[in-house]
């Protein structure tokens, strides 16, 4: 890359003149000597030679001259005040100089394409600083000039007093320098010019030969003046007489200014063109002549001893010129190309090293440059890159420095940038403040970056200089740092990097603020607005935009920062007067609020100050806005201000009538709604309708939801609505319609709240809601429209290619003189509490509170709630219930759905008239503990139907729970025992009066009496009941083949058939705990108890088979299981008037073979279809598993083998051993499938083993061991088992083991075919085992 040594790394040279020379300058009204010097630099066209002689072409060649007074006087500065004037003093420039900077950049509008002044004015402030460092040693003095004049009374004397001065600089500062001397001769001298040749040659003869004598006319009066370059800026010098301490409190010196007063440096000079052409003469000899060969040989000497303190030892090789010659091996580094010519060096030079004055103090006993620095920064100066990167990264290597400089010799690379960090580093502590020295060095090292590399490697993106910028200014908050990130913003901007350059712009802006130069500041802001306004350009298909509801246009790009940069930017307009554009912009940051929001939901450590955002910005609008119009008076007109957030939701605004006002979920209305659709859309066309209308006179309201967006409360003063009269004027509405008005409200922050505003109307009309008005914060008026957008339009192509839509949907109330409305309360207001299970009767009142007669009511509830009509007692004969006791109950066996009751009306219900009429209600637990019933009615026949709707919330508190467990039994009248549990786990005692079985094969029957003692909370009872098939079993075979066909359809993908499954008839038995009962036969009692069954039965589907649509379920599966059984365990507490009844209905009594198990083989054989959704095939396995674990797919082994247990004989062993006869029993369980057996007994075991934990002894089998049978449905057969016994004792009945056939049903009676369907080994028990004793006689007493 292209490398421009920047001035501040060229040559210092100082100046030392006589009195008579500045006097004589003054008198011919020109500057200072070394300003004068300063004005021709940088030289053109330089040539100087590398170690290699190998020549370099500078274009230009800087030079820097200082007056060595003013140096020696910095010098004695401590560093970290000089280095806190600098950057205090660099504010003040920037401070006085940016309103105009700025004020000339408004009026620009290509702002990105040049450099900003600022950062020029800063890089010429660090430039223009040449006092030596300690840290590095570019301003260290190079050569030293002693001018004199031939006006001085004794011109070589004053040579000599220049040269006997004693140099006052530090111990630290290098004293290798050029001494030179310079003798100015005015044409108005004494002298003649044949004297002054001889004083030239004089002094060349005694001082070297770097003397010079510059011939100058001055003319008086002086010349017109001519322009020079402006030079730098010098940072002004301290106070008069500082006295400089140690650390110990001691004074050290005392400094003391050399000029009277700054005086800013000139930017021309009166000179004549032949004087302009010597003093450039003069300038171009001292430099080509003097300076740069003193260097090149300075240079080459330094090498030598540097290469020769590296090179390896001379007994390995040699260290002679002829095979390494003078140069130094260097690694193979990239370096900056450049022309090179030949050029011939002097013969001599004159080094000065002067005596060191004496100074105490721990500053001054630090050591000057090495040498090894001085090497690097002389071929560095005179374009020896290749011997200036070799030694900088041999210092770099050392820790000695030379990070900072190799950024500008290497060429770009990743290298590059570890350089500039480990130079930060090097300077930056690592406590969190920065003192004033390494904010200092870190801004020389940035502007030497920037200024040396070239633009385009500097903003590559190999290296990424704008990051160095930032990196350098740290977390000062100075404004040259600040400055730093402002000139970082404006590379990143040309690099199109604008979020960042927008970024680094705030933070700029930010320190700036806090340094107080608002002007820029608010400039900064202002262009880091510009930035983030700028939509990018997103090339993102159409389909995008649609399916997120957002028009591409109105895309805001990146907003997340907007809110960031245009709240202090606001605070700097409130502050400098300019009080309208910071009230847009504290209003307009409020359009942010969901950014934040996100932003806080991230879980990041400054939610705070998220959460506070809208609380300032709203404190500041306010403040504003209240400032203003104390300025400008409460006329102030804020027409034109536009509140950017909304805090109505059209989509929730409804209107409300009277009635209206009750709960429940929508969801659960609609569902009713939908019911009732379902149920008359067989029986008529009638439509169903909202109840009742607005009624003149009457009050309607219009709720309006209301959502703060905000993080902070807001107030909303003066709530309304605005309304228009379809066919009617605003005369009209004011004198007709009025409209609610609400003061005052606060919404919290995030709050969503609902406001219902009261509507009268005096005449008959349609209203149309458009808009809610109110006063943000009290202070500014505003409307938001009510409107939601239409319906998607997509009837016609241009629709579909374009997002079209219907027309906005206002609310709408239509005002009439008469309505058909039905009034419905519960009668009784106070909280309902009731036990699980209890049903009450309920009294409900309905009023006809509209002007027309109403003749026909019906009720809907919930697909869960247990309710029905209320049927008297009175109605069934006692004689009728005698004779039912044990009835039998018809059902089409499938799942009932819920339908609307009638309500019978003996007449018409007329205006004003009220009715009652009695439910029994039974509650269940439910999530929200409510319930929501709907009243349908209407006029007549064939007219439309309204709807109205009541809700009633109520407790339920726990009471019975019953359990039950079945166990098989030998005996032949009753096959099954069923136990059943029943216990009190409420608070109160009650009585159980009766428990009833229900089933569509078994019939139940008592092992006791039902006890009619109440039963304590805490306590159980236990019941037992006899269970035992009845004579119709087809019924399960008609079953199974049912669920099996309507399984195999949908495993198959078949269409579910609506059929119904084949009806059963419910045995019904009752046990009684006295004389008062209530059968099962009453409608209302059955109607509740089929209620709850079936909200068993779905609930369990449901979670079986979740895969199968519930509007299929009741197509699919019966309503009863055949096999099923139900307890319904009623109860009563006559201290309290409460009785209610508790159902079990999980209970299935028999085994089950597999009825499905051939369909489920035929659906896992069937050829699969691939899909290319695997939730599809997920939901298929699911479905199928589902099945097979199904309570329909049930197998388990019929048989059950008895054996006669606890056998107890006597023999006379002293005679031989004996028989013991052992009965074991074979029975069938199954009511539908024959089942064949075999029988075996093991003879093998050895009487001496021990079986069981009980050790009893072995049996020995005899006589028959394998025995065949064949077994019917509910039959047994009895097997008498020999034993031979030889010795008392206790034998197990073990050893023994039946193999087990089940067969398909034998179809008409017919036994000719045997079709094995399941196969079981059932063994001996090997625990808890049957066993029979043998006790010996006792023998006779001799």
């Amino acid at each position: 890359m292209a490398f421009a040594l920047p001035s501040s790394l060229s040559p210092h040279v100082c100046v030392l003149s006589s009195p008579d020379l500045e006097q004589l300058l003054r008198a011919s009204s020109l500057p200072p000597l070394e300003d004068i010097l300063q004005s021709f630099s940088p030289l053109p066209q330089v040539t100087t030679r590398t170690t290699n002689l190998v020549t370099v072409a500078h274009s230009t060649f800087a030079i820097r001259f200082s007056n060595l007074i003013d140096v020696e006087n910095a010098c004695l500065e401590d560093e970290e005040k000089r280095s806190a004037r600098i950057i205090d003093w660099i504010g003040e420039r920037i401070d006085r100089q940016c309103p105009k900077w700025v004020a000339d950049l408004e009026k620009d509008s290509a702002r990105d394409s040049e450099r900003s002044p600022w950062w020029d004015e800063l890089r010429r402030c660090l430039e223009g600083d040449n006092v030596p460092s300690k840290t590095e040693g570019w301003n260290h003095p190079v050569s030293i000039i002693l001018a004199v004049s031939t006006t001085a009374p004794n011109p070589l004397q004053a040579v000599t007093t220049l040269h006997s001065r004693t140099l006052e600089f530090p111990s630290w500062v290098d004293t290798s320098h050029l001494v030179c001397t310079l003798i100015v001769h005015p044409s108005t001298s004494a002298l003649s010019d044949e004297e002054a040749a001889a004083l030239f040659n004089a002094v060349k003869k005694q001082y070297g030969v770097h003397v010079y004598l510059l011939p100058l006319i001055l003319p008086s009066p002086p010349p017109p003046p001519v322009s020079i370059p402006h030079l730098l800026p010098q940072l002004p010098p301290p106070p008069l007489d500082v006295e400089q301490h140690d650390i110990n409190g001691n004074l050290t010196s005392t400094l003391s200014n050399t000029r009277e007063s700054l005086v800013a440096r000139p930017n021309s000079l009166r000179i004549s063109e032949g004087d302009i052409q010597r003093t450039v003469r003069f300038t171009r000899e001292f430099v080509v002549m003097s300076l740069v060969p003193w260097m090149e040989r300075r240079v080459i000497e330094w090498n030598e001893v540097y290469s020769s303190s590296r090179r390896l030892p001379s007994r390995l090789f040699s260290s002679t010129r002829r095979l390494f010659g003078s140069g130094i091996s260097t690694p193979q580094t990239p370096v900056h190309t450049s022309s090179t010519s030949l050029s011939s060096l002097p013969a001599r030079s004159h080094t000065y090293s002067a005596s060191q004055t004496s100074l105490s103090g721990p500053s001054f006993s630090l050591p000057p440059p090495s040498q090894q620095r001085r090497l690097a920064e002389f071929a560095t100066i005179l374009g020896d890159h290749k011997l200036a990167i070799g030694v900088w990264e041999s210092l770099q290597k050392e820790g000695k420095g030379g990070s900072d400089i190799l950024p500008m010799l290497l060429s770009p690379s990743p290298a590059t940038t570890l350089h500039v960090t480990q130079s930060l580093s090097a300077i930056f502590p690592s406590a969190s403040e920065l003192p004033a020295h390494a904010q200092f060095q870190a801004l020389k090292y940035a502007v030497r970056w920037e200024t040396s590399i070239s633009h385009n490697d500097f903003l590559s993106d190999t290296l990424e200089g704008e990051r160095w910028l930032v990196w350098a200014a740290g977390n000062s908050e100075e404004t040259p740092t600040a400055l730093l990130l402002a000139h970082a913003a404006l590379l990143s901007a040309r690099k199109q990097a604008k979020r960042r350059a927008a970024l680094w712009y705030f933070f700029a802006a930010s320190k700036l603020q806090k340094c107080g130069i608002k002007p820029l500041a608010m400039y900064l802001l202002r262009r880091a607005h510009e930035i983030l306004s700028d939509r990018p350009r997103k090339l993102l298909s159409p389909s995008f935009w649609e399916s997120q509801g957002t028009i591409a246009s109105q895309n805001a790009g990146f907003n997340a920062a907007l809110s960031g940069v245009e709240h202090p930017l606001g605070r700097l307009l409130y502050a400098t007067g300019e009080i309208r554009g910071a009230i847009k912009l504290f209003l307009g940051l409020l359009r942010w609020s969901s950014t934040v929001s996100a932003r806080e939901k991230t879980g990041d450590g400054d939610n705070e100050e998220f959460l506070d955002s809208d609380k300032s910005y709203l404190e500041d609008f306010t403040v504003a806005v209240s400032y203003l119009k104390s300025v400008s008076g409460q006329e102030v007109h804020l027409n034109d201000l536009i509140i950017p957030v909304k805090f109505a939701v059209p989509a929730s605004g409804r209107l409300i009538l009277r009635g209206d006002t009750v709960g429940g979920g929508v969801s659960e209305w609609e569902r009713m709604e939908e019911t009732w659709r379902s149920f008359w859309k067989p029986r008529g066309k009638e439509t169903l309708e909202k109840s009742g209308k607005a009624v003149i006179g009457d009050s309607f309201w219009v709720e309006v939801v209301l959502y703060n967006p905000l993080d902070a409360d807001v107030t909303l003063a003066n709530l309304t609505l605005i309304v228009e009269a379809q066919g009617h004027d605003c005369d009209w509405l004011s004198r007709n319609v009025q409209v609610e008005r609400i003061d005052e409200i606060t919404l919290h922050a995030k709050e969503n709240r609902p406001v219902s505003l009261a509507v009268r109307v005096s005449e008959a009309s349609t209203l149309v809601i458009t808009d809610f008005g109110y006063e943000f914060l009290g202070l500014l008026t505003a409307k938001e429209s009510l409107a939601r957008r239409g319906r998607r339009l997509q009837d016609t192509l241009q629709q579909r290619l374009t997002p079209t839509y219907a027309p906005d949907i206002f609310i709408k109330a239509a005002i009439e003189d008469d309505n058909l409305e039905l009034d419905v309360s519960f009668a009784t207001v106070e909280p309902l509490v009731f036990l699980e299970g209890e049903y009450r009767w309920v009294e409900m009142r309905l009023s006809n509170i509209g002007s027309r007669a109403i003749g026909e009511v019906w009720l809907l509830a919930g697909p869960e709630d247990q309710i029905s009509p209320y049927c008297p007692s009175a109605e069934i004969s006692r004689k009728f219930l005698l004779r039912n006791l044990a009835g039998v109950l018809f059902t089409d066996n499938k799942l009932p759905r819920w339908t609307p009751y009638n309500i019978r009306l003996e007449e018409e219900l007329q205006p004003s008239e009220v009715i009652r009429t009695t439910l029994i209600w039974r509650p269940v637990r439910s999530a929200n503990q409510r319930i929501c019933l709907m009243f349908v009615y209407r006029e007549r026949e064939g007219c439309t139907f309204y709807y109205t709707r009541v809700t009633k919330s109520y407790e339920i508190n726990p009471c019975l729970i019953v359990s039950a467990k079945p166990y098989t039994t030998p005996l032949k009248h009753h096959p099954f025992q069923v136990n059943v549990e029943i216990s009190n786990t409420g608070s109160t005692a009650l009585r159980v009066t009766q428990l009833t079985t229900i089933s569509p094969v078994w019939q139940c029957s008592p092992l006791h009496l039902l006890s009619s003692a109440p039963l304590q909370p805490a306590q159980s009872a236990n019941f037992s009941l006899a269970a035992f098939p009845s004579e119709d079993k087809d019924c399960i075979g008609k079953t199974h083949d049912f669920v099996a066909r309507t399984l195999g359809n949908v495993l198959s993908g078949r269409e579910v058939e609506s059929g119904n499954p084949p009806p059963l008839y419910l045995s019904c038995n009752h046990t009684f705990s006295g004389e008062d009962h209530l059968p099962l036969l009453n409608p209302a009692i059955s109607h509740l108890y089929l209620c709850g069954r079936r909200n068993v039965i779905a609930s369990s589907m449901a979670r079986s088979h979740p895969h199968i649509p519930t509007a299929s379920r009741s197509s699919i599966f019966p309503f009863y299981n055949p096999l099923s059984l139900d307890i319904l365990v009623f109860w009563e507490i006559p201290s309290e008037q409460r009785c209610g009844f508790t159902l079990l209905s999980s209970l299935i009594l028999g085994p089950s073979h597999g009825a499905l198990q051939e369909i489920i083989g035929d659906a896992e054989q069937a050829k699969v279809k691939r899909s290319m959704y695997a939730e599809t095939q997920r939901e298929k396995t699911e479905m199928l598993q589902s099945i097979r674990n199904s309570e329909w797919n049930a197998e388990s082994n019929p048989l059950v083998v008895s054996v006669e247990d606890g056998l107890v004989m006597e023999h006379d062993f002293d005679k031989g051993g004996c028989l013991a006869y052992v009965t074991f029993t074979l029975r069938n369980y199954s009511l539908t499938h024959p089942s064949r057996y075999i029988l075996r007994f093991n003879p093998s075991l050895s009487r001496n083993a021990a079986v069981g934990p009980l050790n009893l002894l072995a049996p020995r089998y005899i006589g028959p061991l394998l025995v065949r049978g064949c077994l019917q449905p509910s039959e047994s057969s009895s097997v008498e088992a020999r034993l031979w016994v030889s010795r008392p004792g206790i034998y197990a009945l073990c050893g023994w083991e039946v193999e087990v056939e089940v067969s398909e049903p034998w179809l008409d009676g017919s036994k000719t075919s045997w079709r094995t369907r399941h196969r079981y080994v059932q063994g001996s028990p090997a625990e808890c085992c049957p066993y029979f004793t043998v006790n010996g006689l006792p023998r006779p007493h001799t």
